[in-house]
């Protein structure tokens, strides 16, 4: 074969000369060694076009993430490595690593695109997708984060505009006997708002754990972030995505800087502070970030919460219940920050009970209920469950309705709501409303109002829910 491209790779620091204790970094394409990196110094190794996954490595289990590239002919793919500084709270999650921290400099070693691309390099691109289908998501992570008041429409999902940012295909999960959820398919498109309804025990929470490779599924497939989900991709998969549970679990003797500096470690972020910054100032809470946790009130920590999620600059985010418990003013703040984040190119997945707040918050939900049970934008859902109708009240109830409705062009059948109110099922609610009206005129009624019944996105929750999943469990 030819060589169809070049990856440049560069390394800064991580020991002296070409090895930390008499080994090489070495870069791994595809699970294979293809070269070896010297400190302080660029390399070119040639590259085939099409997809690869690069690790580089110091000792066998010293290594950085995994990036995915999509290379094309002729292209020139610049990456930068780096050692990362040592977090005792990373390393305390295992024994092995901490072990190994002590003796060994380089335990961490950071991955990254080389945004510092000469201008002759520039018309080929830096070839790095560590976030496939989001090609409008900023290689510089770090001025991702911007103010997140603006609304933007999410777009539709097109198959011809690449992979979904979440792909769910006949996904099940069984614990024993018991099934948490069962065959269920959907797909949700970058930067959409997707809520995720259903009575508890549905299985919502258990789906997203299961997106967020906390748990493994019993069958189906599935891809996050344009990743497989399998327990090969599991690290990779989660430094694409952000969960924020419903408790967001932060320390409460901490200050809220030092909480995002404790999470902005497991993330192996290099140097947060800018980060955390700009986390901090999406949220509203710049002028907050010296206070204790334990002295915020509930709808602060969860904004402290969505600013934890924000640190990684996720291409999907998982918000469950985020406003379970707050009053009517926290919940809307939390809402107004996550109405925003579409901008930022995010996916968010949002569980919720408040069917008021997914109606006007979600671009489309899925009602789940063990199964799913449907799939669609609120306005959508409404008109395939509920014919088209008209509510029409009068002064005086109408002295023959039947002989007055049926001769009405247009409507299907009448139904009397109260004394002197009726609900006409109508063929189009924009033709029927004026014939309705003469005929009424016409008959001698005083009409004092008519329009067109709005049915909400709970009563369709409602028409699809019919029982207590909980309840009726083993």
């Amino acid at each position: 074969m030819t060589t169809a491209a070049t990856m440049r790779l560069s390394r800064q620091g991580g020991g002296s000369g070409n090895s930390h204790n008499g080994r090489a970094w070495q870069v791994v394409v595809d699970g294979s060694v293809v070269g070896s990196l010297p400190n302080n110094e660029t390399v070119d190794l040639p590259i085939e076009e099409g997809h690869h996954a690069v690790q580089v490595t110091s000792m066998r289990f010293l290594r950085s993430q995994k990036a995915s590239l999509e290379v094309a002919q002729g292209q020139v793919v610049r990456l930068s490595c780096r050692k990362r500084a040592r977090h005792p709270f990373i390393v305390q999650r295992s024994i092995y690593f901490l072990v190994a921290s002590l003796f060994k400099h380089d335990v961490w070693i950071s991955l990254t695109s080389d945004d510092t691309i000469d201008t002759d390099l520039e018309a080929g691109g830096n070839g790095l997708r560590t976030e496939p289908a989001a090609a409008s998501r900023s290689a510089a992570s770090a001025s991702a984060i911007t103010n997140v008041n603006e609304i933007t429409s999410a777009p539709a999902l097109d198959a011809n505009a690449g992979p979904a940012a979440l792909a769910v295909h006949q996904l099940t999960k069984r614990f024993g006997q018991r099934t948490a959820f069962s065959k269920v398919s959907f797909e949700v498109a970058y930067g959409e708002v997707f809520g995720f309804l259903g009575p508890n025990g549905a299985g919502k929470t258990t789906t997203v754990r299961t997106l967020g490779t906390l748990i493994a599924p019993t069958s189906g497939s599935a891809t996050v972030a344009g990743i497989p989900l399998s327990p090969e991709n599991e690290v990779e998969i989660r430094q694409h995505v952000a969960i924020m549970p419903e408790a967001p679990g932060l320390y409460l003797r901490l200050t809220v800087t030092e909480n995002l500096e404790y999470f902005a470690g497991l993330y192996g972020l290099h140097k947060p502070g800018p980060r955390i910054e700009k986390a901090l100032e999406a949220v509203n809470l710049a002028n907050r970030a010296g206070d204790l946790c334990g002295g915020l009130s509930k709808g602060l920590r969860q904004r402290v919460g969505l600013a934890r999620t924000l640190l990684s600059d996720p291409a999907v985010m998982f918000l469950d219940e985020p406003t379970s418990g707050l009053d009517p003013m926290a919940a809307r703040e939390v809402l107004d920050l996550i109405s925003g984040l579409r901008q930022q190119g995010v996916t968010i997945f949002l569980t919720t009970h408040r069917l008021d707040e997914a109606e006007k918050l979600c671009d489309r939900v899925a009602i789940m209920n063990s199964t799913l049970r449907t799939v669609g934008t609120p306005a959508g859902l409404r008109d395939q469950l509920f014919k088209k109708s008209l509510a029409v009240t009068t002064l005086e109830p109408v002295k023959d309705p039947e002989l007055l409705f049926s001769g009405i062009k247009g409507v299907e059948s009448w139904r009397v709501e109260g004394p002197a109110s009726y609900v006409l099922s109508v063929s189009e609610p924009k033709t029927a409303a004026p014939e309705v009206v003469r005929g009424l005129v016409h008959a001698g009624a005083d009409v004092l109002t008519i329009g067109e019944t709005q049915h909400s996105l709970e009563d369709v929750y409602l028409e699809l829910i019919a029982e207590d999943v909980e309840a009726h469990k083993p």
